[in-house]
C-alpha cells in the first residue's frame, strides 16, 4: 500500500514550485487560481521571494500548501492507498483525497495562517525540540511546570516538539535537560502551536470550515489530532479544528498506517523532512518522493 505524506509549516524554501510551474503545463491553471483567491501575487514570492519573505505565516502556510497540493493534483503517478498531512500538511491531504476542492483548500488555510498570526501576536508563545528523551519523560516534566506548556509535535522516536508560553518552556528546557535530553532547542517560530494560545484561530477557522463542502475523500486519511485514519465528512472537520489546539501525532500515525498495509511512503511538497522522521520511524518501508 501506498502514502502520500504532506509538509507542514519550515519546509518552505526559496524558488519552491518554479520548476513544477514550468515543466507541467497543467499546474498553471492552479498557481493563476492561487494568485486570484489570496489577491496578491504569492507565486512570485513562491519563486522569486527570499527566506525572510517566506517566513510570513500568512505566505508561509499558503505557499506550502500550493505547491503540494499541485504536485499531488498534478502527478503522473497512481493514487495513493491512504493520505496524511503534517499539520499545515493535512490540508494539502484533504484536496489529494477530493475531500475538499483546491480552491476551498486554499481559502481555508489563508483564514488559518492569518487567524494564527493574530494569535501569535496577541500572546507571547514559542516552541521547542527536545531530543533524546522518552515522551513519557518529557509528558510528565511539562506537567509539573507552571503556565502553558504541553507535547506539540509527536515527530518520531526520540524527537517531540513541546510548545506553550515562553518562560514556561525555558523552563522545560532546564528541566528536560537535567533529565538527561540530548538536545533541548527553542525554535525560530512566531507562537505557541497547537495549544490554548491559538484558541482566538478556532473560531476564525470554524466559521471557515463549517461554510466549506467537505465530502468522503477517495481514500482514507490519517488525522493529527487521533492519529488514526478518517472518511467521514464530519468527523473530518472536527478533527482538523481540534488539530490548532492539538498535538500533531505523526509518529502514532505513521505506526498505524504501517499496522494497516502501508509500506510505500512519498514525501508531496517542499523538502524531506517527513522522509527522515519516517526512516526513524521504521527503516524497513520504502520512503522517497513523488
Amino acid at each position: 500500500m501506498k502514502a502520500y505524506v504532506f509538509p507542514g509549516q519550515g519546509s518552505q524554501k526559496p524558488g519552491m514550485g518554479q520548476d513544477l510551474y514550468n515543466e507541467v503545463s497543467e499546474s498553471r491553471v492552479f498557481f493563476k487560481k492561487a494568485n486570484k483567491i489570496l489577491n496578491f501575487n504569492i507565486t512570485e514570492l513562491m519563486f522569486e521571494g527570499t527566506d525572510e519573505d517566506l517566513l510570513q505565516t500568512k505566505v508561509t502556510q499558503p505557499a506550502i500548501f500550493i505547491y503540494s497540493a499541485i504536485l499531488a493534483l498534478t502527478s503522473k503517478s497512481s493514487a495513493p492507498d491512504v493520505c496524511a498531512g503534517h499539520s499545515l500538511g493535512e490540508f494539502s491531504a484533504l484536496v489529494a483525497s477530493n475531500a475538499i476542492s483546491f480552491e476551498d483548500g486554499l481559502k481555508l488555510v489563508s483564514i488559518r495562517a492569518n487567524a494564527m498570526q493574530i494569535a501569535c501576536q496577541d500572546t507571547n508563545g514559542t516552541m521547542a525540540a527536545i531530543l533524546g528523551l522518552p515522551d513519557e519523560i518529557i509528558e510528565s516534566s511539562c506537567n509539573e511546570i507552571d503556565g502553558v506548556v504541553k507535547p506539540a509535535n509527536y515527530n518520531c522516536p526520540g524527537q517531540l516538539v513541546i510548545s506553550g508560553e515562553f518562560k514556561s518552556v525555558e523552563k522545560a528546557c532546564e528541566i528536560l535537560k537535567e533529565k538527561g535530553a540530548r538536545r533541548a532547542l527553542i525554535l525560530p517560530v512566531s507562537g505557541a502551536f497547537h495549544t490554548e494560545l491559538m484558541d482566538s484561530a478556532v473560531n476564525n477557522l470554524k466559521k471557515g470550515i463549517e461554510e466549506t463542502e467537505f465530502t468522503k475523500p477517495s481514500c482514507p486519511v490519517y488525522q493529527n489530532f487521533t492519529g488514526y485514519p478518517e472518511e467521514e465528512p464530519s468527523k473530518i472537520k472536527i478533527n482538523l479544528l481540534n488539530q490548532l489546539t492539538g498535538a500533531v501525532l505523526w509518529n502514532q500515525s505513521i505506526n498505524k498506517m504501517i499496522e494497516d498495509g502501508v509500506n510505500e511512503f512519498y514525501e508531496v511538497g517542499p523538502g524531506n523532512t517527513l522522509q527522515g522522521l519516517i526512516r526513524k520511524t521504521n527503516n524497513e518501508v520504502i520512503v522517497d518522493r513523488i
